[in-house]
């Protein structure tokens, strides 16, 4: 059976994620919700025209208006619910390769389901039953035109000829930002070199993208380029390169943007929302800087929860989900870049230069692949977490969590130096396996 995990549900395309599971899904929503239009959007995959015919199976046998946006970023998706007042649904499994496919949901006006509310949707769909008829009632109609208005309005956030001078090497991971992050950049008036802008269908995120730099930082020195852009499937990610070929995560992306915003005045609270990943750097360079902290659970759900308890602009997470709350109701890829340029631009400073604002400490993270879901894997080795920590004293951190997605257990270890970080890892994994069997599956 089905779950939502950090965000939203994924599953193996047409296999775990059926037709008839994205089609009562959609009717649960419809049911719990109870929206007059849906905002429907999809990436890149192969499955993707299926799936959404299901999505609009579904929504229609419950009444609801379907606005079909076509192949657009998972956040023009959340643009175009908060513009319409709508629900949004993102079909896409982000960072996953082209086999698995997913929904993200969008409550009504971009905001992200609450706790309460994925509880609900989860009840109505399990208990709908995938054999009922399905009767079409509702409207489908064509809304491709919100892709133009979303990059519109990104562009319009740095304004005309903000990135002249500018030269940019752009990752698009074969995914939605193929059509769309290219074009806005040279508005802006960047120089822009693309590379994986080409979707088949199978080649979203497959050695590319956000999660695979290197290609990026390898292409990024070969056109001696300013810097490198590399989002993810969906879009709803961006990792930079600097010139040097040096990989600059979300972690450094928001401390270069905390740093800027609170300078200018613009940091709200001057608080940032980050989760239990973020690089112990990062919060030694806030702690410089007079900025708080507010240390979420993993998912940019999560991190949107509390920007909108504290009333917080800025915050995301190391994965590259960042979110500037002023102009977006999540995480996007496109919008953290242009800002991140603009930065640049008016500060005369490379990425190299500006990201020194933080010191990276060595982090490595062990998944471990278990024989069934983990719930709770931290207590089940806190003795050796605790003997662990010691060791580190205040100069490292330590985080067992499960998978929000799989049956993976993921062990983050950061300490002063790579060796300690390498070995404590190692030692915490291994000791997940004595406890519930299983595989490691790497580190990085």
């Amino acid at each position: 059976m089905l779950h939502f995990g950090t965000d939203g549900v994924r599953g193996v395309a047409l296999e775990e994620l059926t037709a008839g599971d994205v089609r009562d899904l959609a009717r649960a929503v419809a049911r719990v919700l109870t929206p007059a239009t849906v905002v429907v959007g999809r990436d890149t995959r192969e499955s993707g025209p299926e799936l959404e015919r299901a999505i609009v199976e579904g929504f229609a046998a419950e009444g609801t208006t379907v606005d079909l946006l076509g192949v657009v970023p998972t956040p023009a998706v959340a643009f175009a619910a908060e513009r319409e007042g709508a629900v949004g649904i993102s079909i896409t499994a982000s960072h996953n390769p082209w086999t698995d496919n997913g929904v993200k949901v969008f409550a009504a006006g971009g905001s992200k389901l609450s706790d309460a509310q994925q509880i609900d949707i989860e009840r109505e769909w399990h208990a709908l039953s995938t054999a009922s008829p399905v009767v079409a009632l509702g409207t489908v109609r064509d809304a491709t035109g919100f892709a133009g208005d979303y990059a519109a309005h990104r562009a319009g956030v740095a304004g005309a000829g903000a990135l002249r001078g500018l030269t940019v090497v752009v990752d698009c991971a074969n995914g939605a930002m193929s059509a769309v992050a290219p074009d806005v950049l040279r508005t802006l008036g960047a120089a822009v070199v693309t590379m994986n802008d080409a979707p088949d269908g199978r080649n979203i995120n497959n050695a590319c993208g956000a999660a695979y730099p290197q290609p990026l930082a390898s292409r990024v020195a070969a056109e001696g380029a300013d810097l490198g852009l590399a989002f993810d499937g969906d879009g709803d990610r961006v990792i930079a390169v600097d010139r040097t070929g040096r990989v600059v995560d979300g972690d450094t992306i928001m401390a270069i943007a905390a740093v800027d915003l609170a300078d200018r005045g613009l940091l709200r609270n001057r608080q940032v929302a980050v989760t239990v990943m973020t690089n112990l750097g990062f919060h030694r360079a806030m702690e410089s800087a007079g900025i708080g902290t507010v240390v979420t659970p993993v998912g940019d759900r999560s991190v949107l929860a509390a920007m909108d308890e504290h009333d917080l602009v800025l915050g995301g997470e190391q994965s590259g989900h960042i979110i500037h709350r002023a102009h977006a109701t999540t995480g996007d890829g496109l919008l953290a870049a242009i800002i991140l340029c603009e930065y640049l631009r008016r500060s005369g400073r490379s990425l190299a230069d500006a990201a020194t604002v933080m010191h990276q400490f060595p982090q490595v993270l062990v998944n471990v692949r278990t024989d069934e879901p983990v719930q709770n894997p931290a207590a089940a080795i806190e003795d050796e977490i605790a003997a662990r920590e010691k060791e580190l004293g205040g100069n490292g951190r330590i985080l067992v969590r499960a998978s929000g997605t799989e049956a993976l257990v993921r062990v983050m270890v950061e300490a002063e130096s790579e060796n300690d970080a390498v070995r404590v890892a190692g030692e915490l994994a291994t000791a997940i396996v004595s406890r519930f069997g299983g595989h490691l599956e790497g580190s990085h």
